[in-house]
């Protein structure tokens, strides 16, 4: 049935993607995905339009994919919707590229778009760097501007990543807040161990410590007041769309933002420089 259906529109592969290593005996055993429940509303709507809501609020619409936006679409028929999104923050394989064609998707051709440029959040310094990544984005978006003037920025070339990563975060506790050590996913086993055993202590297992060790691609929606950025290179590295997640976490600092780096920096932040092996707690950068 599938290759049927989607014969000269997907390759054998891709085929046999969609399919289940081993039939379910039943409907009620079968291991339903989220991506499965999107094309079962599909067919649903096609049998009986669900009812409509008045307004429909969405946030990180960006990421939507165009079958999800689908499934709002049905539900705002003869309703409004307002529709809340970064283009720069879309780290999804299917995230949009503009806001026309995703608000086609969420059948509201001719809405209105009203892009959002002022920072509250963030300070200028760190609205600078991550403004610098735009160009090289597979998107096009205004830049930011910050209202803030405060703020701080480290970028520290150093020989070895992780201790200067341990010696950025002791900086970073100097000062009042929260802590994000931010790195590659990859990395992140190795991060939390060498601060362990450099003695200090983070929010695994006790939530109320001040450092929090995570992986790039868990850093969205969240915020600390100082973000320690370990590897910009590996973060990008990781995968296809790696340079909007970069920007995802450059902008996860209110406060003081500490890039550490032992290999080049990408290209779209060439212009930030460094001493070779400065010292994080000398506050170069």
């Amino acid at each position: 049935m599938i290759q049927a259906a989607s014969d000269g529109l997907l390759s054998p592969a891709e085929q046999a993607a969609l399919c289940w290593a081993e039939p379910p005996r039943s409907v009620r055993s079968a291991r339903w995905s989220a991506t499965d429940l999107v094309l079962i509303d599909e067919v649903a709507g096609l049998i009986e339009r669900p009812g409509s809501f008045g307004h429909v609020v969405v946030d990180e619409a960006q990421d939507l994919s165009p079958m999800q936006c689908r499934v709002l679409a049905r539900r705002s028929d003869f309703g409004s919707l307002t529709v809340l999104g970064d283009l720069t923050q879309g780290t999804t394989p299917w995230a949009a590229r503009s806001w026309p064609e995703h608000l086609a998707h969420l059948g509201k051709p001719n809405a209105t778009v009203a892009p959002l440029t002022t920072c509250f959040r963030v300070p200028a310094a760190i609205v600078a760097v991550a403004n610098a990544l735009l160009p090289h984005l597979a998107t096009r978006v205004p830049p930011a501007r910050s209202l803030r003037s405060d703020g701080e920025l480290h970028v520290h070339s150093v020989a070895d990543a992780m201790a200067g990563t341990v010696a950025a975060v002791r900086a970073a506790r100097c000062a009042a807040g929260s802590i994000g050590v931010i790195a590659a996913d990859a990395a992140v086993p190795e991060v939390r161990r060498v601060l362990v055993e450099a003695g200090i202590a983070t929010a695994e297992p006790d939530p109320a410590r001040r450092v929090t060790v995570l992986p790039a691609s868990l850093a969205k929606g969240l915020e600390y007041d100082q973000v320690v950025a370990v590897e910009p290179a590996a973060i990008v590295a990781a995968e296809p769309r790696g340079l909007h997640r970069l920007y995802v976490v450059l902008t996860r600092a209110v406060s003081g933002l500490r890039i550490v780096h032992s290999r080049p920096l990408p290209q779209a932040l060439g212009t930030l420089r460094a001493r070779p092996g400065a010292d994080p707690r000398a506050g170069q950068g």
